[in-house]
């Protein structure tokens, strides 16, 4: 009997704050607000999406726009998030980094600074609510102006150790070099925060080499790309530099033409660290222990395998900001050693074990 992937402890690194939500939610608050939702979100659910042409992406964005616009009020905000922690639990997780753009929402929550308040303020009380570890990543969009990611720094660091564990770079990679971001990373670096970028899905190898060269990062947002490329497969297992890679995302937006293509395997197999994400479950219609069912059933990975892969999504959580409590709590993350880059975090666990 198959042991359930639900129960093994894990942290969830790639989660996006719009599409964490629930596709119920979603279809009450756009009843509430008046909002008349695509068939996409009804009949025809999950989408049929497809994110490597423009036209496809396109559809991807407008949807995500449909989703956002239902979030109008306080009490949505912090709903979304409750049931997001409630969701993530369920899931198995102990620790969770989402992802949240502000200036998607600044001008309806009374700009980006009362936007991230709130924000965190939700955060923590679903923390408390739920006891799982939540830690937030404000992401700069690079669709805009790098002034604008500046800004968005800034604003991160300026929370840094209120909740903010990291700053990231969103949205269509093939728009807004890496390196035009450069400065925005410095700034949130100075503030101990993560770098987590973007890179190596909708874009070629080249895109996860300058999220290395020019932004510095500790984690790649997808960076499957990388594979087509053994030199910086070589480069991210000796840098250790951990890949976020979405497999349910990655066939739904046509960057894996099935589930065996998302190479995963072959990163493991080199050496090079990987947490499993959902990135926006609302779209693709699939939560993160979906992701750890794909690594058994197309992947063929053995039930220590897979608690590996667990182990690594605890072990490359946000440092800084863990460590003090990870000593007070006697974390000890199996197979792991303390020598690496990143240091444990502080996930209610104390050793990652498949469950029985």
């Amino acid at each position: 009997m198959a042991r359930r992937l639900d129960l093994l402890p894990k942290a969830h690194l790639h989660l996006h704050f719009t599409g964490a939500m629930r596709r119920g939610t979603l279809i009450e608050l756009a009843a509430a607000h008046g909002i008349s939702l695509p068939d996409a979100f009804g009949t025809d659910w999950p989408p049929r999406l497809r994110g490597t042409d423009e036209r496809g992406w396109f559809r991807f964005q407008r949807l995500y726009d449909c989703a956002r616009a239902v979030l109008r009020t306080e009490s949505d905000i912090r709903r979304l998030i409750t049931e997001m922690a409630q969701d993530e639990v369920a899931e198995g997780s102990g620790w969770l980094e989402y992802q949240v753009d502000p200036s998607g929402y600044a001008g309806r929550f009374g700009g980006l600074t009362s936007f991230v308040e709130l924000v965190l303020d939700a955060t923590a009380a679903a923390a408390r609510a739920t006891g799982l570890g939540i830690g937030v990543i404000i992401a700069a969009n690079r669709t805009r102006h790098p002034l604008d990611a500046r800004a968005t720094a800034r604003l991160a660091a300026s929370h840094a150790g209120r909740g903010v564990v990291g700053f990231g770079l969103s949205n269509d990679e093939r728009r807004g070099a890496p390196a035009d971001f450069a400065a925005a990373f410095r700034i949130a670096s100075r503030a101990g925060l993560l770098a987590v970028p973007h890179g190596g899905e909708l874009a070629g190898p080249a895109s996860v080499r300058a999220c290395i060269d020019e932004l510095n990062a500790d984690r790649i947002g997808h960076g499957v790309a990388a594979a087509a490329e053994p030199a910086l497969v070589r480069r991210l297992a000796e840098r250790q530099t951990t890949l976020e890679v979405c497999p349910a995302s990655n066939v739904a937006l046509g960057v894996a033409a099935t589930p065996a293509d998302v190479p995963l395997a072959r990163l493991l197999d080199a050496g090079v660290p990987v947490a499993l994400g959902a990135d926006d479950p609302l779209l693709f219609g699939s939560r993160l222990t979906a992701q750890y069912e794909l690594a058994r059933g197309v992947h063929e990975l053995a039930d220590d395998q897979l608690a590996r892969l667990a182990r690594m999504s605890v072990g490359w959580c946000s440092p800084r900001y863990m460590r003090d409590r990870a000593t007070r709590t006697g974390i000890a993350i199996a197979g792991i050693p303390n020598s690496q880059r990143h240091q444990p975090c502080a996930c209610p666990m104390t050793r990652i074990a498949m469950a029985t």
